[in-house]
């Protein structure tokens, strides 16, 4: 059997750490979001402030906004994004490969989950009857703003701004 030269091997075994962490870095997690887990993303950010984006994949609109929530991410890197896709978990590839497109797979991602959908929305806003896209902005001590449809830039900032302080 030949013997394969060190510099070699050590190429090959680089190599394969590299692919392997190349293919992790964009694997996104979808954690479910079950009864619960909005108490448990306000307890997991106590004072900190962050941006719940809520979303599908059936929503133009939406899809649309994708470009404008990754120039967010990279212009506001402190601040805090969620993403929480209202699509059950049989969509868990498309909405994989959005993220990806977008370049958003950093972002703590959730995705519906349950047979309860109304149950789902009570928990994140009872004044909220399912229209997407919406966002919450959540300040500090988590009093919130909560708006329904694409925003802009501008109001981005705004209620961003506005969240921050």
């Amino acid at each position: 059997m030949p013997r394969t030269s060190i510099p070699l091997r050590l190429f090959c075994c680089l190599f394969l750490m590299m692919f392997d962490a190349t293919v992790l870095a964009e694997k996104v997690v979808l954690k479910p979001f079950t009864l619960g887990s909005y108490q448990q993303l306000l307890a997991n950010n106590t004072n900190r402030p962050f941006m719940l984006v809520v979303w599908s994949i059936d929503c133009p609109s939406c899809l649309k906004d994708m470009a404008q929530l990754s120039k967010i991410h990279k212009n506001y890197p402190e601040l805090k994004i969620i993403m929480l896709a209202t699509d059950d978990e049989s969509a868990t590839d498309q909405i994989e490969q959005i993220l990806k497109k977008n370049s958003v797979l950093d972002l703590e991602n959730w995705i519906f989950a349950g047979d309860n959908i109304q149950k789902l929305r009570f928990q994140i806003d009872p004044k909220w009857y399912g229209e997407i896209p919406r966002t919450y902005f959540l300040n500090a001590k988590h009093e919130r703003d909560g708006v329904s449809g694409v925003l802009t830039q501008k109001d981005y900032d705004a209620l961003i701004q506005r969240m921050m302080n």
